[in-house]
């Protein structure tokens, strides 16, 4: 039941949730409308997690690079789509403004970005939630996206790739299911380190994909390589507390989170996605028939 709609029918079944919900937000994307419930629950504290510390690297090749040798495959999901993306485009550009025909060609195009969209967000988070619940504590990079974005040469593999949404999903999917979520200082030279003496290089440009140490010796991937040096530092600073300033009692925020902030040595724990006063949140969003 709507505030001024009444009474609407769902596709999912409303009758999973159980609390008080406080607000309905409605949006349409192409020729479907949307319902996102806001419902007030009781969240139980997750038992912790028995899991090992992963480094998790994020790349363009390879969305993401994990300390223990696994990797997660890229979806590509605007790469493989981009040549029907530009057809249905044409074909709205090429109907007369205000005719029927354009419509349905603007349905079509936004159905498109809508499936873009969906498979994006699907491969995202089936990646981190596989993490958060099989890993006790993992550790990702302070990338500056927004930066980086910059490249016009990158920039639409990055956007494509979606590592903000990654790391935001982190953010709460950790405290979900009782994992740890660290993030490695910004300017924390992951990539040319070497995992197995510590030696660090001068000079690692893009193009060279694979690390090779001018003193142990050792060959290795370089998203490998970065991983191993995030896991690394993890157990560094689990071993010696004082290199991780945000997650003593005295960088505790107003609402007794740890600080986002970035430390110059040692990993930084991230606060709570959301403070609020309330026990939790949970959003859930329905289509319409």
């Amino acid at each position: 039941m709507l505030p001024r709609i009444g009474r609407v029918a769902t596709k999912e079944s409303t009758g999973k949730f159980y609390g008080r919900i406080l607000s309905a937000t409605c949006r349409q994307q192409a020729d479907r409308w949307y319902c996102s419930l806001t419902v007030q629950v009781d969240r139980p504290d997750p038992a912790p997690v028995e899991g090992p510390v992963v480094g998790v690297d994020r790349g363009i090749t390879r969305f993401a690079v994990c300390s223990d040798g696994t990797g997660i495959n890229n979806p590509r999901a605007l790469e493989c789509s981009l040549r029907k993306l530009r057809r249905r485009a044409r074909a709205v550009s090429r109907k007369r403004p205000g005719s029927r025909h354009r419509r349905l060609a603007a349905v079509a195009l936004a159905r498109c970005h809508r499936r873009i969209r969906n498979q994006r967000a699907d491969a995202l988070h089936k990646a981190t939630t596989a993490l958060a619940r099989a890993k006790s504590v993992i550790v990702v990079e302070d990338l500056h996206v927004a930066g980086m974005l910059r490249n016009r040469h990158l920039a639409r593999a990055i956007s494509d790739r979606g590592w903000a949404e990654f790391h935001r999903q982190l953010g709460y999917k950790t405290q979900w299911y009782g994992s740890r979520l660290l993030v490695a200082p910004r300017f924390y030279p992951s990539s040319k380190t070497c995992s197995g003496c510590g030696l660090v290089t001068s000079d690692l440009p893009l193009s060279v994909r694979t690390f090779r140490c001018q003193a142990c010796r050792l060959v290795v991937d370089r998203d490998l390589n970065a991983a191993r040096n995030l896991e690394g530092l993890a157990r560094l600073t689990a071993g010696d507390a004082g290199l991780v300033a945000a997650s003593s009692a005295e960088t505790r925020n107003a609402c007794g989170e740890g600080s986002a902030g970035r430390a110059n040595i040692g990993p930084v724990e991230l606060p709570s996605a959301k403070q609020e006063r309330t026990a939790s949140w949970h959003s859930q969003m329905h289509r319409f028939r």
